[in-house]
């Protein structure tokens, strides 16, 4: 990941390259395969996973959308990784609750009387269809913990935990601008679609 004074940020991934410029609010994707670049607004891209106000996405695996419900945020205060000093907070959302399970049917006319015990379940027939389980339960809160460069505004260590298991991103920063050529369509690509404003034809 690049990020240049004035904010535009490059993502590089495999064969692909994101380009973000919030001065014209368009985006770039390269595709070096096949030297095809792409250009859209930036509102048409879909939101990412989960971005915590004022930080990068954080992409936490199993999660499509962002969460719903409040996100509640502590702050970690400051400390040093690999010579840089980062600031730390820690996001943790609920998934949505479980369902509640259905109750015990009773016969028209015969209300359950309090205190009485549910009478046990009759053996399954041969060949009858299976009665729905019982829903499983709440799924652990999804928690990301966040340690930000104070310099540079870039993560440099993300740590995510879950349903899904746990996930450590670390990354390696290095100070200094990058080349301007680093957020420009480079030569030789072919542009899909008509180029975005500010764009040159």
């Amino acid at each position: 990941m690049f990020r240049s004074s004035d904010g535009k940020t490059r993502v590089d991934s495999g064969a692909m390259s994101v380009i973000t410029d919030p001065a014209t609010n368009h985006t770039i994707i390269l595709d070096h395969a096949s030297m095809v670049a792409r250009t859209f607004p930036s509102p048409v891209l879909p939101p990412p996973p989960f971005a915590p106000p004022g930080l990068p996405a954080i992409p936490i695996p199993g999660v499509s959308a962002p969460p719903a419900g409040p996100v509640q945020v502590q702050d970690l205060g400051k400390a040093l990784i690999e010579g840089h000093e980062v600031e730390g907070k820690r996001f943790m959302f609920q998934p949505p609750g479980a369902p509640q399970a259905p109750g015990m049917p009773q016969a028209p006319g015969t209300p359950q009387a309090p205190g009485m015990p549910q009478a046990p379940a009759m053996p399954q027939a041969p060949g009858m269809p299976q009665a729905p389980g019982m829903p499983q339960g709440p799924k652990p809160p999804t928690i990301a913990e966040v340690w930000t460069s104070t310099s540079l505004q870039m993560p440099v260590l993300t740590k995510t935990a879950g349903a899904f298991g746990q996930q450590t991103c670390h990354c390696k920063c290095t100070g200094g601008e990058p080349p301007p050529s680093m957020f420009q369509i480079p030569p030789g690509y072919r542009i899909a679609g008509p180029p975005a404003p500010g764009m040159p034809k």
